[in-house]
């Protein structure tokens, strides 16, 4: 599927790239998030990558593995990291399931050479394809009428 933000290309002139299968506006933490703030955001089963940004820019990403002996008072950014967690947009899909795959891992975060946050790769739990942005708001439309 391609994202509505990611410019127009022929499926039949051009393999599929991260943008194009990315979503486009992922839940970010704050930079002096608590590591009892990032369990938190792990309550919710669709969470696998927490993503601590500042102005844009992606500082570090947290597994819930990342955190295990982590104290609940201390800031998440220390037991964060970027290495193995990040991919380029422009990357070709097969080398970003290539990635997830060697990794054991279902998300990565899309960002510019910057490191200017610009979607999350989301790998669907059955491995068939990637998250959309209609899907995340659809689950999120669905959490707020349960919860109503």
């Amino acid at each position: 599927m391609r994202s509505s933000s990611s410019s127009w290309r022929s499926w039949t002139d051009m393999p599929p790239i991260v943008a194009d299968c990315m979503i486009t506006a992922p839940k970010t933490l704050p930079l002096n998030a608590s590591v009892e703030a990032a369990r938190a955001e792990f309550e919710d089963t669709h969470v696998h990558l927490l993503l601590l940004v500042a102005d844009g820019i992606l500082h570090g990403t947290i597994l819930r593995t990342d955190l295990l002996n982590a104290p609940p008072e201390t800031p998440a950014l220390s037991h964060a990291t970027l290495t193995n967690r990040t991919i380029a947009p422009n990357e070709p899909i097969t080398t970003a399931q290539q990635s997830l795959a060697r990794l054991g891992q279902r998300r990565l975060a899309v960002v510019d050479a910057t490191n200017r946050l610009l979607g999350l790769l989301c790998l669907k739990r059955d491995h068939t394809g990637f998250c959309t942005d209609e899907g995340v708001a659809a689950r999120a439309r669905e959490r707020d009428h349960a919860t109503r």
